[in-house]
């Protein structure tokens, strides 16, 4: 079963490009008066990064984890089997999937343990293209218990793989402040930019809105619907000062764990399934989520040729994710991948993300980390593809 995802990855790049050169297009013809640039390079890059990273985890916890409790519990509970020549079948199970979707998106916001997982797609206080591809290397293992309803309506692994992987790609064109408003018939049924926009806001009206994904009807359906006012305030409320890709995805966790254990055992379980926004009283209490002062708050000054140097590497790393990918055969059920080639391919996006995440943020220990992964991560790479290759 090919996987739309690794099949649209060029066409979402070239997305990101096009959009950077529109934007800079809008800034010259309005006289360079543009006062929140619609991209920063090197934030455009952790979030690129971020995308690449869950993209070579999804081998495992999508193709194998998510996937395989699917079909597992297809096969154990499902009393019946929708018809796939059915094309009612296939839009029921869109929307299907969509709804379930917006249960997930719903309590990832809600639940702390969730949302320390999710944090990671909202972490860029910029909002475009690039930020729909910053993506979190644990969203399978918070996701999947909530499709698993959908094998006792008899939708199949083929039908939920195929409809989830359109459902997210279908959500890449409203990352974007290019577009203001569509047309009213179209905003009231679909999610648009001026929706979506909302929901990445971290001003106290628009915390927590707009958590559909195709369709937002259901926000409008269970009170979760607001309108755009005015353009937001982009990111988490706490900041997130760092662009590195495995700091993203791990220090949430870990903070979440450490809060646990200062709380006690049962007030630590209750902040695990509490909202973000509670704290018990050793803590503090509860967080009063304030009106956002800047709108940028994590912009370290880095030289230009540092970022061309990251965009630089950017290019090979794609091309290993796309190997890898390609390797697997494209496909999204099972991992078929040669267990070889993935750990190379692995070893080598994440010592490059772990260096450009210290490039970026101007570390002082940068250049000696960079060293390193070109002393002994690349040679590895190479010498190991030569190996493989001979067999």
């Amino acid at each position: 079963m090919v996987n739309p995802i690794a099949l649209a990855i060029p066409f979402l790049l070239g997305g990101v490009v096009f959009e950077v050169r529109a934007a800079r297009t809008r800034s010259r013809v309005a006289g360079g008066l543009d006062k929140r640039p619609i991209y920063r390079p090197a934030d455009a890059l952790a979030d690129l990064g971020c995308g690449v990273v869950s993209q070579a985890t999804g081998l495992f916890l999508t193709g194998v984890v998510e996937a395989g409790a699917y079909v597992a519990a297809f096969r154990l509970v499902s009393p019946f089997e929708l018809p796939a020549t059915s094309p009612w079948t296939w839009i029921f199970a869109f929307v299907a999937v969509d709804f379930c979707y917006y249960w997930w998106h719903r309590a990832s916001h809600r639940v702390n343990v969730m949302w320390a997982a999710h944090v990671v797609h909202h972490q860029s206080e910029d909002y475009n293209l690039a930020v729909a591809l910053r993506q979190a290397i644990f969203t399978p293992l918070t996701s999947i218990p909530f499709y698993l309803p959908l094998v006792l309506v008899g939708v199949s692994p083929l039908e939920f793989l195929t409809c989830a992987a359109l459902n997210t790609l279908l959500q890449f064109w409203f990352h974007t402040r290019l577009i203001d408003r569509m047309p009213a018939w179209f905003e009231a049924v679909l999610n648009t930019p001026s929706h979506h926009r909302v929901h990445h806001g971290i001003n106290p009206a628009y915390i927590d809105r707009n958590h559909g994904g195709v369709f937002i009807l259901w926000d409008r359906l269970f009170g979760t619907f607001q309108a755009e006012e005015a353009e937001p305030v982009y990111g988490v409320v706490e900041g997130h000062p760092t662009y590195d890709v495995l700091a993203a995805n791990v220090l949430p966790i870990l903070k979440l764990g450490r809060n646990m254990a200062r709380a006690g055992v049962l007030d630590g379980v209750k902040l695990a399934f509490s909202p973000p926004e509670w704290r018990p009283p050793s803590l503090g209490g509860p967080v009063v989520i304030p009106e956002p002062a800047v709108a940028v708050r994590y912009d370290p000054v880095v030289p230009p040729a540092v970022r061309r140097y990251a965009i630089a590497w950017f290019v090979p790393m794609s091309a290993v994710l796309l190997a890898m990918l390609w390797a697997a055969g494209g496909n999204l059920g099972a991992s078929t991948v040669d267990g070889r080639w993935f750990w190379l391919g692995f070893l080598f996006i994440v010592a490059t993300e772990v260096s450009q995440g210290a490039l970026l943020d101007g570390r002082a220990y940068a250049r000696r980390v960079e060293a390193l992964r070109l002393a002994v991560v690349l040679p590895a790479l190479i010498l190991g593809a030569l190996a493989l290759a001979r067999g």
